[in-house]
């Protein structure tokens, strides 16, 4: 190694490539000033991979925002079919620029066309309407999904709305104030319980205690002339990893060079293209979710007095989060359920059907850009999003596994990876970790704080700043903000960078890349690790400082007396009893009680498929499949509809669930006396199981129940006698 390190050659070689690489850094910074440049300039900037053509535009509604929804053109070799469920992709304003659900060919809406089904986006432009509220926002996404259901009356099943980050809580408060209008509801990396989390990993929760609550929020829109700069949320966002932040990006970039200069420009192009919120929108969203926690616990309301309830929504949830999400870790993403529901019956007594899956790895943002992740947990959500659904309601987990060769039935299977659901209980997700009654205390404590600060602020420096900064004084020092100027500075305006571009283009003519095993190259490595650990340490001991402040000042008895939280003060963590809704769970009670002897073979084929693959608690798409083959080889005057087979399927479920005995006792009643009819009906049922096949005991047993009662001719005075003893 001394040797080869004193090898004059080998650190002549590495001293050209690295400068080379150095230029090429350089321009590559250029072209991304430019394209910043590029992007600031134009009226609709995004990063959309597709074409797309404007369906409805939200500075025309009553209540006007900048939002729009446009429709994606699919690329003539893409068919879409008409009779299924177009699908929404909702990105989120949270500092960047819209487009990043549609960004590359292996992304959201690249698999929603795949899938054959017509594709909408909803997108925003860099400044907000005036007067512009949160509210006004989730009125304006019901009209586009409105829209969008009107223009597919073909449709079997209402429109699938992806909802990413920021935009997956807005998209469940519409779906709140709006359960009659969307269809299944997907939340990527969509924080809705803000105070969730475990120690040592999640540090961005503690971020307004620290700050002294949302003070800082009301100065920065003041000094803003009532807009506030998203850039301060990517700083935000940056702030977490600063190893990366501060170097390894760049490195990245600086060691490929010859490699990775496109996908570095085309993530900056997004990344660099911060929008604009008017000050009283992000004081709504830091008041009452990231500091106040309001949204799953019920306490928010629209301005016309309604509560915005989550138990509300009836269409299926899918959460997808990530165990690598610093941002929307998986307690963020999943502990609303454990706010809204004491156990799994109430989920199912209210009809709701929730579906969450946790990606080991992936990051925050890999959630919506990863190209492995669309074609994977994307691509099976979409594939399979009849099937959820259609799904019975409950908690469940989606569980991906990829084919292989002891996959039976794999012809049954769409693309590489099966897609499978197991039933879960609120022990699952309390399993994954959150805060204790003590926690809970201190978040509801700097709640408070937040409260008392941001009142001092109103009352005696507002008044001084509000409607006192002139525009042109705000846009200047929106312009000067580091994450801004850190674009800006490259760009061909730059003086000192005007030389770059001709450089670069003869260091390209010129260029000698260094070997890959030179010794000087492998230390210019082990200094980036090094420098990397450095920065990652530094991060850490932050990180730990800030949990530990936010500890031990808003644990302190002193101060949770002050702001009126004494030993005995409750902290309202679950939501309220809801008179209205439990009237309508006994009411459906009431009237399952009746139906127990309604239908015929379909409902007596869907209640024997519940109730013998009940305790198994695993649905396959194997099965779904199979079911829908049987339904297309139907004459279509006798085919079940979508939306009808819905219906059936979740009312068969709900009267298993009820009572069981009853449920299969009565099931005679609806096999009638055709014996033809019940070989048909045990037929179905024998092919949609063994598609994946029943492997338990008690799964077998009940089949063999099932079969005796198809064979079996009914007894009319027997199920009388039944009957009237129920009654």
């Amino acid at each position: 190694m001394e040797s080869a390190m004193t090898d004059w050659a080998g650190f002549q070689n590495y001293w050209v490539d690295a400068w080379q690489r150095y230029v090429l850094s350089l321009d590559t910074l250029r072209q991304r000033a430019n394209i910043h440049r590029e992007q600031a300039a134009k009226a609709v900037p995004n990063v959309l991979h597709f074409q797309a053509e404007l369906v409805h535009d939200g500075r025309t509604l009553e209540r006007p925002v900048n939002y729009a929804l446009v429709r994606i053109i699919p690329p003539d070799d893409v068919p879409t079919d008409p009779a299924k469920a177009p699908i929404i992709v909702v990105d989120p304003r949270a500092g960047h620029g819209p487009g990043i659900g549609g960004m590359k060919k292996d992304s959201q809406i690249g698999m929603a066309l795949a899938e054959g089904r017509p594709c909408y986006f909803v997108g925003f432009l860099p400044k907000p309407m005036p007067g512009q509220t949160i509210e006004d926002v989730c009125r304006a996404e019901a009209v586009f999904v409105a829209d969008v259901a009107a223009r597919h009356p073909e449709a079997e099943g209402k429109p699938v709305i992806i909802g990413n980050c920021q935009a997956g809580w807005q998209i469940m408060m519409m779906a709140a104030m709006r359960p009659d209008l969307p269809g299944p509801i997907m939340l990527a990396g969509s924080p809705l319980s803000y105070w969730a989390g475990v120690r040592g990993k999640n540090p961005m929760r503690y971020l307004g205690g620290v700050l002294g609550g949302t003070w800082l929020t009301a100065l920065a829109g003041d000094l803003g002339n009532g807009i506030f700069d998203g850039a301060n949320l990517v700083a935000n966002f940056e702030s977490l990893n600063p190893a990366n932040t501060y170097w390894t990006k760049g490195y990245n970039v600086y060691s490929k060079i010859d490699t990775e200069v496109e996908r570095f420009l085309d993530f900056e192009t997004w990344w660099g293209s911060p929008v604009l919120l008017n000050a009283q929108e992000m004081q709504w969203i830091a008041d009452n979710l990231f500091v106040g926690n309001k949204l799953a616990t019920g306490q928010l309301r629209t301005s016309d007095g309604v509560r915005i309830d989550l138990r509300n929504i009836r269409s299926p949830i899918i959460v997808f989060c990530s165990w690598g999400d610093n941002i929307t870790p998986p307690q963020q993403a999943l502990d609303w359920i454990l706010d809204l529901y004491d156990d799994g019956g109430e989920i199912v007594t209210s009809g709701q059907t929730i579906v969450y899956t946790m990606h080991h790895s992936i990051g925050h943002l890999g959630i919506f850009v990863s190209g492995k992740v669309a074609t994977k947990e994307h691509g099976e959500f979409v594939s399979c999003m009849d099937m959820i659904d259609a799904l019975p309601p409950g908690l469940y987990e989606a569980v991906i596994t990829e084919v292989n060769e002891d996959t039976a039935n794999p012809d049954l299977v769409h693309g590489r990876y099966l897609f499978r659901l197991e039933a879960r209980t609120l022990d699952h997700i309390r399993a994954i970790g959150g805060n204790d009654a003590a926690d809970e205390r201190r978040f509801a404590t700097a709640a408070r704080v937040s409260e008392i600060n941001r009142g001092l602020y109103e009352t005696f420096a507002a008044p001084m700043l509000r409607g006192r900064v002139p525009e042109p004084v705000a846009e200047t020092v929106r312009a000067a903000h580091p994450n801004r100027l850190r674009f800006a500075m490259f760009g061909d305006e730059n003086p000192f960078m005007q030389p770059i571009k001709g450089l670069a283009e003869l260091v390209r003519a010129n260029r000698q890349p260094v070997h890959a095993d030179n010794p000087w190259l492998a230390a210019e490595r082990m200094t980036s690790d090094w420098i990397t650990a450095c920065l990652q340490a530094s991060g850490e001991v932050r990180d730990a400082v800030t949990e530990a402040t936010f500890l031990a000042t808003y644990g302190s008895p002193l101060l949770q007396a002050l702001v009126g939280l004494g030993p005995q003060q409750p902290v309202l963590r679950h939501v309220e009893r809801d008179l209205t809704r439990e009237a309508a769970v006994e009411h459906l009670k009431t009237r399952l009680e009746h139906r127990f002897t309604i239908g015929h073979m379909p409902e007596a084929v869907l209640r024997s498929l519940v109730y013998i693959r009940l305790p198994e608690g695993v649905i396959d798409e194997r099965g779904f499949t199979a079911l829908k083959m049987v339904r297309a080889a139907q004459p279509p005057a006798q085919r079940i509809s979508l939306a009808r087979f819905k219906e059936l399927l979740r009312e068969q479920f709900l009267l298993v669930c009820l009572d069981e005995e009853r449920a299969i006792e009565t099931l005679p009643r609806l096999l009638g006396d055709d014996a033809a009819q019940h070989k048909t009906g045990l037929d179905v049922l024998h092919r949609v199981l063994g598609a994946t096949g029943v492997e338990s005991e008690e799964g077998k047993r009940r089949l063999a129940r099932i079969e005796a009662l198809f064979d079996v001719k009914p007894k009319q005075k027997h199920l009388e006698t039944t009957e009237a003893a129920h009654d």
